[in-house]
């Protein structure tokens, strides 16, 4: 199994060395826009004038808010179609970042949706784990300029939800997709499934993967069963990733 890295050892370390964590919650950057006073219970409404029948009023203009994100449905047929909607969305180029899901709870989910079998299970058919690598491949893959994707794994019985492993013993990148899903396979049966479930450790790994890239742009996937808890922590990491390329 790759290299494991906690969130307990400080100082970083120059090859993905981890953050360390603070507990409680971190306050959010202020909005750069200019916010109305206003206090919630006293309503100031505007004074009533009388008019006389007939009277134009002058429409008032409407308030346009500032549009800072596109929207990418869901309705798509082909991988083709959600390609181009990325591509008319605006993304032109990024990094992707990987990090997937060890937890005991893909035992469980699997027991209700996988024939019964571990969702991690590889056998002749490819596991749900394994479809989304695929996709998600044949999807990003043409927005990766290198590449060079950095993959990890959370959850398992050596990391928990303290810290994430690369998938590389030297922790280096996987090349490409293809090498992702090999990876994935080779690890697989290594694994002891753990957990609780937190997407924490995974976040600050990306973002010291962002760091050490100079600020590149980046598109952290996670692939999990969709159990997840400590979200008092997730909501203080989010404020770390308002002010990095990291998305």
């Amino acid at each position: 199994m790759g290299g494991v890295f906690s969130k307990r050892e400080s100082p970083r370390h120059l090859s993905y060395g981890s953050r360390s964590y603070s507990s409680g919650y971190q306050s959010y950057p202020q909005s750069p826009y200019t916010q109305p006073n206003q206090e919630y219970g006293h309503h100031q409404y505007p004074a009533y004038h009388s008019q006389s029948y007939g009277e134009a009023r002058a429409p008032e203009p409407k308030r346009r808010l500032e549009r800072k994100y596109s929207k990418i449905g869901d309705d798509y047929k082909s991988l083709d179609q959600v390609t181009q909607a990325l591509a008319r969305a605006g993304l032109e180029s990024s990094n992707l970042i990987v990090g997937i899901d060890f937890t005991k709870s893909n035992e469980w989910t699997g027991a209700r949706s996988f024939h019964r079998k571990s969702l991690h299970h590889i056998g002749e058919e490819q596991n749900p784990y394994e479809q989304a690598i695929s996709i998600i491949g044949k999807t990003l893959s043409s927005f990766d300029e290198d590449n060079m994707i950095p993959c990890f794994g959370f959850g398992d019985a050596s990391t928990h939800d303290q810290e994430v492993f690369s998938f590389h013993p030297d922790e280096r990148f996987c090349n490409g997709f293809e090498e992702v899903l090999t990876r994935y396979r080779e690890l697989v049966p290594q694994l002891r499934l753990a957990g609780p479930t937190s997407f924490a450790p995974i976040i600050e790994m990306a973002i010291t993967v962002v760091e050490q890239s100079g600020g590149q742009y980046h598109v952290l996937v996670i692939i999990a069963d969709g159990q997840f808890g400590a979200y008092t922590y997730i909501r203080g990491t989010h404020a770390q990733t308002v002010n990095n390329p990291l998305r």
